[in-house]
């Protein structure tokens, strides 16, 4: 009861802010549940109050301001919501795209003792100069300092997590998961929209962001992934100087990717950046799985060498196979105009419930996707897509995918990435190489082949590891050979046995056989190099 009281209080604090600044997050047109309809009646005062001041001021500005002050964890918030315009209806869904997570740093003297416990020692065991934050966020702030190896003085960037966030965070956290379990439970059309899911990936993105070191592990695993790509590169980890609140990387000299004058002034070309950060984030989400989820202007420099760095991995996403795949070919499905196909998919995933036909949403998808066709480059947004694919959720009653809100976020946010280097990029275009060699590496021919040889290498591995398992396919590769030599003699008192064998038998029989096909399958793949 005392934890229903508290959180309600924090709630509340939270309306009267967002009406102090204009702000109105349940879309008109809307239903709204009667709780809200009491804490819109409430804060009516306040709101006609501060009305006419609030005219003057920028609609995305307020909803910054208002969300900077309630803090961080508010800030996350909203950034989630941009994504959800079928939640908080269009014009806030854009207001808070434009949202940065920024604040005021924390002190020298707090940065000092945050590293030394983190590090032990002394900062300067670690560093032989420690500058002033260059950049500060919600959780934590970025210095610029100097290590010495070989006796050469070295810069590196030291990002540090705020004193106290963890606590502060979970608080507000608490909140959100007290306000989304109430809506779930009377207000029944939310429902598909899984508020309480939603929280929790907030929550376990923000776990992953409070420990510096797993960042530094996905930073890693990035360099692995993309060691032969070109164009694209992250900075490399110190994991010396590297703990759960301190995290030390190479310092990256370049030019900001937002400084698109800048670019061209020295040479580079920026139609190219635009199309390879693009096709750099598509590549990471499909053929990966694993993206960095934050690629706005700020977290993005161009190198002397023209190669795109990104930085600030403490937002990650993943993908299952299941989900690239989805994602792989609703874009070829659009691109090639293959809607049925684009639209089997979601049904095949699970997106869209069984009660709806492929046929009525193909017929959707193509509503979507004729209008791109028909458009110029500079008018084609995947933004507008998202924004149109979200519009039919409610029409084929899909729930929220939880797996793909930090997708649906980045996507949006590499677009305008893009479209600032390049405004009349073809996100299609761009788009389309990626698709098409996801779909042929992994539905075509030789990836299924390679699929099926990775299957029968499983079964022969889970074989090797019980020997029950492997004596009864020996056993059942005796018997075939000996039928192989003897012939098949079926007279009545066989035909007889054989029907009074037990069923699971039967289905073990039929089991050992597939592991052994299989198995020689797999063997004949690799003999012939295909796997």
């Amino acid at each position: 009861m005392p934890g229903a009281v508290l959180n309600s209080l924090r709630l509340a604090r939270a309306a009267l802010v967002l009406a102090q600044h204009g702000v109105r997050f349940v879309p008109k047109g809307v239903p709204v549940p009667l709780p809200l309809k009491l804490a819109r009646a409430a804060t009516l005062p306040i709101r006609l109050a501060v009305a006419p001041f609030r005219r003057r001021e920028p609609q995305a500005e307020r909803v910054a301001t208002a969300l900077t002050s309630l803090g961080p964890s508010y800030v996350k918030l909203g950034q989630f919501l941009g994504t959800r315009a079928d939640v908080i209806g269009p014009e806030l869904a854009t207001d808070l795209r434009q949202l940065q997570d920024k604040a005021k740093p924390f002190s020298m003297a707090e940065a000092r003792e945050a590293v030394e416990r983190a590090l032990g020692g002394k900062l300067e065991d670690h560093f032989v100069e420690f500058g002033p934050p260059v950049a500060a966020a919600s959780i934590a702030q970025v210095h610029k300092a100097y290590v010495l190896e070989g006796g050469v003085k070295k810069p590196v960037a030291v990002k540090v997590l705020r004193p106290d966030i963890e606590k502060r965070f979970y608080r507000d956290l608490d909140s959100f998961f007290f306000a989304a379990r109430l809506i779930e439970k009377y207000y029944p059309p939310a429902r598909r929209l899984r508020p309480v899911a939603v929280v929790s990936n907030l929550k376990h993105t923000t776990d992953l962001e409070m420990d510096l070191r797993l960042e530094a592990a996905a930073i890693s695993e990035m360099a692995g992934n993309i060691g032969d790509d070109e164009k694209f590169r992250v900075p490399a980890v110190d994991w010396r100087r590297t703990a759960k609140r301190v995290l030390t990387l190479e310092w990256i000299d370049g030019t900001p990717i937002s400084h698109r004058d800048t670019l061209a002034a020295k040479g580079f070309d920026t139609q190219a950046l635009g199309l390879t950060v693009m096709r750099s984030f598509l590549r990471h989400a499909m053929r990966d799985g694993f993206f960095h989820a934050d690629m706005h202007q700020g977290n993005l420099f161009v190198d002397d060498a023209g190669t795109v760095v990104a930085v600030d991995f403490g937002i990650m996403g993943r993908l299952g196979t299941q989900e690239r795949r989805f994602l792989a070919e609703i874009l070829h499905g659009l691109i090639t105009r293959d809607y049925y196909r684009a639209a089997a998919i979601h049904f095949e995933a699970g997106y869209v419930p069984p009660h709806h036909t492929v046929e009525e949403f193909a017929q959707a998808m193509r509503a979507i996707g004729e209008p791109i066709h028909g458009r110029t480059a500079e008018e084609i947004s995947m933004a507008d897509l998202l924004g149109q694919l979200f519009a039919y959720t409610d029409v084929f009653d899909m729930e929220t995918r939880p797996e793909l809100i930090l997708l649906q976020k980045s996507m949006v946010i590499v677009e305008g990435v893009a479209r600032d280097l390049d405004p009349g990029l073809n996100v299609w275009t761009a788009a389309e190489p990626v698709a098409r060699e996801w779909v042929e590496d992994h539905l075509g021919l030789l990836g299924r082949l390679k699929d099926a040889g990775a299957g029968a290498q499983t079964v022969g591995e889970l074989l090797m590891r019980s020997p029950g398992l492997l004596k009864r396919a020996e056993q059942a590769a005796l018997g075939l050979s000996e039928m192989a030599r003897s012939g098949v003699r079926l007279d009545d008192e066989t035909i007889a046995k054989i029907a009074a064998e037990r069923n699971s038998r039967r289905i073990w029989r039929d089991g050992a056989i597939w592991i052994i096909a299989l198995a020689l399958v797999a063997i004949a793949l690799r003999q012939f190099g295909f796997i």
